[in-house]
């Protein structure tokens, strides 16, 4: 079979740029990667194919040559070599793994990964995610809250070996303790994770009976957590090593705590500040009066109600709001919004007493619009 152009097989221009070079070897490199098509011949070909494409047109030297006298200008240039690939493959980690292991893949050399005898590497737990809802006044003021969930702890039965007693780990047959197996792609091999070891080099001779060699069992677990002071919706606590447990010595993980906070009945809250709404009447509108006005920590604070209130005010109580997170100590305001009632049902004298203050006062029939300037000050 002809061998192709090399810009016909990427599917390029001979003007290309680099990045378009680049970019064009990606998306083959990705869809005819042999992890993807472990049983395709074809796509085997056609990533090799690629892949040589790649590595000459990445290449402005070879380019060059490759433009001006074909495949024959090639013959003569050797095959490429490590610090090649250090460049052109620079940045498709994502598709071959580390640089290194690229080196691997076409050289056949590299670091071997394999351990020593009878010593896996530790494995870090994984971290959970744990869902709350709490009240409002819990998020303001603080709360201890218990929290139950599952998670992976360490057999007590082989102390999270994953070995039952008496017995120990022992080189892996299938990758010799490398880690890794290789499969052959024409000029190039190409290492993949041992599927025996899951890449530790070293398997369990007998595995513990209680957690089947995981070393790890799923138990339910109970811990009291602080809701601090000042938390707002949506926020998480984290808290290091509640998460999973580590194998063979690795790290445990962390539990991430999301808070959702219950809406109030009669506060609403903006950070530190607190807003609420309270009803007066229209005579405590034009005279004045004192009210009392309840805050977050169930206190009745007194405010006076300046005479000719008009409806929709706001009083602004200081230090009554929310604590602010890390510091108690400082608080936000509370701000108190005045709405005017009126009255729907009236009796015989009430009726008549307005009807005194109209004709006192007297009453525009034809209002004219208040100015929206007028508005935002209130």
């Amino acid at each position: 079979m002809a061998k192709r152009d090399f810009y016909e097989v990427l599917g390029v221009s001979k003007g290309a740029t680099k990045d378009e070079i680049r970019k064009a070897y990606r998306q083959l490199a990705i869809k005819y990667h042999p992890d993807r098509n472990p049983d395709s011949k074809d796509a085997e070909e056609r990533f090799k194919e690629a892949t040589e494409a790649y590595e000459i047109l990445a290449d402005e030297r070879k380019r060059k040559t490759y433009d001006q006298y074909g495949f024959g200008g090639l013959n003569g240039m050797g095959q490429p070599t490590a610090q090649d690939f250090s460049t052109i493959f620079q940045g498709f980690e994502d598709i071959f793994g580390d640089v290194s292991g690229i080196f691997d893949s076409f050289f056949g050399g590299g670091t071997s990964r394999r351990r020593g005898a009878g010593r896996a590497y530790g494995q870090r737990g994984s971290d959970l995610r744990y869902d709350m809802e709490i009240g409002f006044l819990e998020a303001a003021f603080g709360a201890k809250k218990e929290v139950t969930y599952a998670r992976a702890e360490r057999c007590d039965a082989c102390k999270g070996t994953g070995s039952d007693k008496g017995s120990g780990r022992k080189l892996c047959p299938t990758c010799g303790g490398s880690g890794q197996v290789r499969r052959s792609s024409g000029f190039f091999s190409i290492a993949s994770t041992c599927p025996s070891c899951g890449g530790e080099g070293e398997i369990i001779e007998k595995p513990c009976a209680e957690c089947r060699g995981a070393g790890t069992v799923r138990r339910s677990r109970t811990i009291t957590i602080t809701i601090p002071a000042g938390i707002e919706d949506g926020k998480r606590l984290s808290l290091a090593g509640q998460g999973d447990a580590g194998v063979n010595g690795g790290q445990d993980g962390d539990l991430y705590v999301f808070l959702r906070v219950q809406p109030h009945e009669s506060f609403e809250r903006d950070g530190k500040d607190v807003y609420c709404a309270i009803p007066i009447s229209i005579t405590q509108a034009a005279l004045g009066a004192e009210i009392s006005v309840p805050t977050l920590d169930g206190k009745q604070v007194k405010v006076s109600v300046p005479p000719g209130t008009q409806n929709g005010r706001v009083l602004r109580l200081k230090a009554e709001g929310v604590p602010e997170l890390h510091a108690p100590s400082r608080r936000g305001d509370l701000y108190v919004k005045l709405m005017v009632k009126v009255p729907t049902k009236l009796n015989a004298r009430a009726r008549e007493l307005l009807k005194e203050l109209a004709a006192s006062n007297g009453e525009e029939s034809s209002p004219k619009p208040i100015p929206l300037s007028e508005l935002k000050q209130q």
